[in-house]
């Protein structure tokens, strides 16, 4: 609930903040044209332009960046299970007086990769965990090397999944902490209501208020940034990739 409170919080702000500042460039133009009603307007085109261009450039690179981690994440979970089976499936290459051991690490490997991401977001649960995945990686690599002396075929052939098994677990782990800098959401909000300024501004050559406009920019503006934030956290928004983990339950419920 954290993020979904800082997000609404977030996108809030920029909404309130936006109708703001439209107001006042609203003010700022009429009170303009009532000293200059022939200079107020001339020129503006150019920068109206420049900044809605910049603008736009911001948030659409933000989102194609939130939406191509999202999938990128996803991805992950596909290929941890794939590497996890796959390895899995080729301790059918050891002596079978070495298999069980390994087996139960194998277990209990994925069952820590598990509660991995059933405890996120709680960090301290979190790095608890994955310290318990590194003990039981180093006790599957002893094992696999000590299971595969004087049996060359076997080492080639899992000590390489092993060691892919082990690298899309670092992958997941860095993966769930890449995020845009905050200095990219503090440009974002600015330019919103830098924009919605410049349109309040751009509007004041009505009597009356353009209030349907104004509010359905600020609204699509918030809302826009408030899925960008969504998407950044897949483990804690509203869209969410928990779903996908069901595919490392069933591959442990396979693990007999």
């Amino acid at each position: 609930m954290g993020l979904v409170f800082t997000s609404v919080a977030f996108a809030l702000a920029m909404f309130a903040g936006m109708l703001a500042f439209a107001e006042a460039g609203r003010r700022l133009a009429r009170k303009r044209a009532a000293h200059d009603p022939d200079g107020a307007w001339l020129g503006t085109g150019i920068v109206d332009g420049a900044v809605f261009g910049l603008f736009g450039l911001v948030i659409a690179f933000t989102f194609s960046g939130a939406a191509s981690r999202f999938d990128a994440r996803r991805l992950l979970i596909v290929e941890e299970v794939n590497a996890i089976g796959t390895a899995y499936l080729r301790l059918d290459v050891l002596p079978a007086e070495t298999q069980p051991g390994l087996r139960e690490s194998f277990r209990r490997y994925l069952d820590s990769r598990i509660q991995v991401y059933r405890k996120f977001p709680d960090a301290a649960a979190v790095a608890a965990e994955l310290e318990i995945v590194k003990r039981v990686e180093s006790e599957i690599w002893t094992q696999a090397l000590a299971a595969e002396r004087g049996f060359a075929p076997a080492a080639r052939l899992l000590l390489p999944a092993l060691n892919h098994m082990f690298d899309i677990s670092t992958k997941r782990t860095m993966a769930m902490n890449m995020h845009p800098p905050t200095a990219i959401y503090a440009m974002l909000f600015g330019l919103a209501l830098i924009a919605a300024m410049i349109a309040g501004y751009g509007m004041a050559r009505a009597e009356s208020r353009a209030w349907f406009h104004v509010i359905g920019f600020a609204a699509v503006v918030a809302m826009v940034c408030y899925v960008i934030l969504d998407i950044e956290h897949p483990r804690q928004g509203i869209i969410r990739i928990d779903a996908l983990d069901r595919a490392l339950v069933d591959l442990r419920a396979g693990m007999t």
